[in-house]
Parts: structure tokens; sequence; C-alpha cells
């Protein structure tokens, strides 16, 4: 038990006396590692005050340099300043010095000018001095006039201006009527020529058309199969269409009735295909008649095409090249619109021609003078000016626009083509059997002619003859005069064609007559 006690005890200061000596071994190493640690960190603060004091020295030289560099950049900007303001102070003194010269200038001119005033200011009250004077002889020797004379000045003057008036009214209609005559001479010649050498050369036949289209069938029982069932069929044409159809006693044959040719042959080729095919129902009829529209449509475009090639004219618009086609189905005064155009592009060409003009745009302007007649939708503007606007949109050119627009004197002609697509229009129309125009509207041209020459005084009567190519006017022989009678003719003329529009001329005559008569017994 005393040796157990022993060895726990011996152990226990063993254990103390190794704790003591690690402790001061432990203390010793952390010493050292203190003493060492101080020592580099003396190293490393000494090379860093020795690389801060090297950094310091850098930058200095750097502030240095840079001031010397900043120091010679302002020293050249103020000498540049300098030079500036020197060459200011240059150009001032220049224009001082310019001013100063103007300015004496002017003052001699003042001085001059004030000079020449005072001399005008007397040459003035010398003149008004001596009219004063001639003023008073003129009226003493007007006095000394109507004393010897026993008129008045006034009277006198009346009396003068009344026989100069009318000796120099007569002279000028004398020399007016001769200008006329000796311009007729020579110049109605040449221009009858070529119009009939034009005419001659385009020979034409005109169909005259209506607003009905005849469709012939071979039976009557056909008529029942286009009515159908409680008349399904025809209302279903009819609203396809656009077109009454008048099925009625005739034998073989349909009425198809409609202002827009268009719709009538679409209306007529659809019936053409169902009554051959046989199968004439609604659903059938619908789908014929936009088959047949399309078709009619293509048909429009070529014709549109063909037209253009067979005049020679290239490089047209494709929209006005189908607008062309569409006059295939439009008529005027029952005058086919295309034929029309076909025959008012020729005329203008040779009459172009004739006359050493640009051929090709004379066709091409006749050709499309009559564009505004089958608008798209309905406009407010005269077809003249609607088919203006259209070649202007389409890219044709200035002459051609203005010459489709004055051909009815909408606007003012500013080319030579104008007039002769006004001419070879009238041309066209004008012919026998061309145009045919409604009975009443015929009258009332003739009414109006005869109208606008009882508006002038000393008319009797006057007659419209000729189909209106002549107006016969009876004058009273006590109020107008033989010279009057031609400025009569002349002033009726012209109202003639400024307030009418009618197609070729119209002749006016004057016809005065002084009779005699006496009763022998």
């Amino acid at each position: 038990m005393d040796n157990i006690l022993t060895i726990i005890i011996s152990g226990i200061i063993g254990i103390a006396g190794g704790f003591g000596i690690a402790k001061i071994i432990e203390k010793s190493n952390i010493s050292n590692l203190i003493k060492n640690a101080k020592k580099e960190a003396a190293s490393i603060l000494k090379d860093a005050n020795l690389e801060a004091e090297n950094i310091k020295k850098d930058k200095i030289l750097q502030a240095k340099e840079k001031f010397i560099e900043l120091k010679s950049e302002h020293e050249q900007v103020i000498l540049s300043r300098d030079k500036k303001v020197a060459e200011v102070e240059k150009r001032v003194r220049d224009k001082e010095s310019q001013i100063s010269n103007e300015l004496a200038k002017a003052k001699r001119v003042n001085d001059d000018f004030e000079a020449k005033t005072i001399e005008y200011t007397t040459k003035i009250e010398t003149l008004d001095k001596k009219q004063a004077e001639v003023d008073k002889l003129h009226k003493s020797q007007l006095q000394q006039l109507e004393v010897i004379s026993g008129l008045s000045a006034d009277e006198a003057k009346e009396q003068l201006v009344e026989g100069l008036k009318a000796e120099a009214k007569s002279k000028a209609m004398s020399h007016i009527q001769d200008t006329i005559e000796e311009a007729k001479l020579t110049a109605q010649q040449e221009a009858k020529k070529i119009i009939i050498n034009t005419i001659q050369r385009v020979g034409t036949e005109e169909a005259v058309e209506n607003c009905v289209s005849v469709f012939n069938i071979e039976s009557d029982d056909v008529k029942g199969r286009i009515i159908g069932r409680e008349g399904r069929n025809i209302r279903a044409l009819e609203a396809a269409t656009g077109v009454e159809i008048i099925v009625d006693d005739t034998p073989e044959a349909i009425i198809l009735s409609c202002f827009d040719p268009v719709r009538r042959e679409i209306a007529r080729l659809s019936l053409h295909k169902l009554v051959t095919d046989g199968r004439i129902h609604p659903a059938r009829i619908e789908e014929v008649v936009a088959k047949t529209a399309k078709q009619i449509d293509d048909e429009i475009i070529e014709v549109g095409k063909r037209t253009v090639i067979d005049l020679g004219i290239h490089g047209l618009h494709p929209e006005l090249i189908k607008v062309v086609g569409r006059m295939k189905y439009r008529s005027s005064y029952g005058q086919n619109l295309l034929q029309h155009s076909r025959e008012v592009s020729k005329l203008c060409g040779i009459m172009a021609a004739e006359l050493g003009l640009n051929v090709k745009l004379a066709k091409r302007a006749g050709l499309l003078h009559d564009i505004g007649k089958v608008p798209d939708a309905e406009s407010d503007l005269p077809h003249a000016l609607l088919g203006m606007q259209w070649a202007e949109k389409y890219g044709e050119k200035e002459e051609v626009c203005n010459a489709i627009g004055a051909h009815h004197d909408e606007i003012e002609m500013k080319s030579l083509l104008s007039p002769i697509i006004q001419v070879c229009d009238a041309i066209s129309g004008a012919r026998p059997g061309a145009r045919r125009q409604v009975l009443d509207s015929y009258i009332q041209r003739l009414k109006d002619l005869e109208e606008v020459a009882y508006g002038f005084s000393g008319v009797k009567n006057a007659y419209a003859i000729q189909a209106g190519r002549e107006l016969r006017v009876i004058v009273e022989s006590e109020k107008v005069s033989d010279d009057n009678a031609a400025t009569l003719s002349f002033e009726i003329s012209q109202k003639i064609q400024t307030e009418m529009t009618y197609p070729g001329q119209v002749k006016v005559t004057v016809i005065r007559e002084t009779r005699a008569v006496n009763i022998a017994k």
C-alpha cells in the first residue's frame, strides 16, 4: 500500500515537473518568435520608407514636368488670343476708316441734293406762273371761239367725239371685215384641205347602241325553265346581274334591259351558258354569273391591250389600259365610246402629222380624251377634268393631260395638241349617223340659238336652220344700217361661241332689206 502511494506521488511530481519544463521551453520559443518578428517588421518598415521616399521623388518630378507643360500651353493660348485681338482691332480700324469715307461721300451727295432741290423748286415756281398765264390765255381763246361759233366748248366736244366715234367704228368694222375675208382666203382653204384629208383617211362605220339586248332562244319551253318555280331562277338571275329580264309573248326571244352595257353583256353570256348547259337553278346561276363577270374583266383588259397595240401607243399604265377596255361597253349619245376614241386618236394622229406636231402624243391624247366617261365611282366633276386627273395620277405627260382637260374648254389650252383633240372630237361626233340625240334636247338647242339672236336690238325674226348649223337673222332696216349689220353678225357669232355648246360650227347670216312700195292708180 505504501509502495503504491509512493508510486502515485512520484508520478504526480513527475507530471508537474514535466509540465513546468514544457512551459519554460514554450516561453523561451515565444520570446524568440517575438524578437524575430520585431526584426522583420523593422526591416519591412525601413524598406517601405525607402520606397515611399522614391515614389515621392518620382511624383514631384512628374508634377514639375506637368506644370512646365501646362505653362507652355497656357502661353500659346495667350499668344493666340493676343493675335486674334490684334486682327479684330485691325478690322475695326478698317471699318471705321470705310465708314468715315462713306459718311463723307453721303454728305457730299446730300449737299448736291439740297442744291438741286432748291434749283428745282425755283423752276417749278416759274413753270406754275407760266402755266397760269397759258390757262388764262387758253380760256380767253375759248371764249372768243364760243362767241364766234355760237357753240359752247362742251357742245363742240360732244359733236366732235360723236363724229369721230362713228367714223372710227365704221372704219374699224370695215377693216375687221377686210381682215377676216383676207384670212379666210388664205387659211380657210388650207384648213379645209387638212380636215377633209383627215376625214377621208379615217372611215369607220357607226352602230347606234340602245339600252336593251335581245337573247334568242330555240323554243318557248326554255322561257319556263329560265323563270323557274315561282320565279326563283329569274329573280336570282336579276339579283346576280343587276339586269331587268323581260319574258313576254315575243316568240323565241327574251329581252335584257339595263343602262349598263357591261351588265347586259354579262347577263347575255350567262343566259347562253345556262341554256346550253341545261342546269338552271339559283346556285348554278350565281356560279355562272361570277365566272362570266371574271371572263368579261379579262376581255376588257384584252380589248384595251389590242387597242393600244393597234394604235401604236406604248408605255400606257395598266389601269389606263383597263379603262380603255371598259370603253367598249360604254356609249355616248348612242356612239360607242371605244370606237369614238379610236377614231379621234387616228384623226389626231393624221392632223398632227399634217401640222408637223408629235404624232404619238396626239394619238395618245386622242385615245384617252374621254376616259372620264367610264368612272369606277360616281363623281361630280365633268368628264374632261376627271379624265385629266386620272391621266396625271398615272404619269401621263403635261401636254396630254392638258389636252384631255381642255377638249371641252373646262380649262385653258396650254399646248397645240389641245385644239387638235377638240377639233377631232367634234369631227367624230358631228358626222352624220355618228350620234343620236334626244328630240327634246335637239329642239331646245334650236330655241337657244334663236333666243341668242333675239337678245340683240333691231332683230325682227331669227330662224335656226340646217339642223342648227346656220342661223338666219332678219333685222329692221330702220334700226340697223348696213355697217351695223356686219357688226351685229359678228357679235351674235361671238355670243353663240361663248355661251353655247355645239358640234361643228354655226353660220350666222344677217339679212337687211329696204323696200320702197308705191301704188299707181
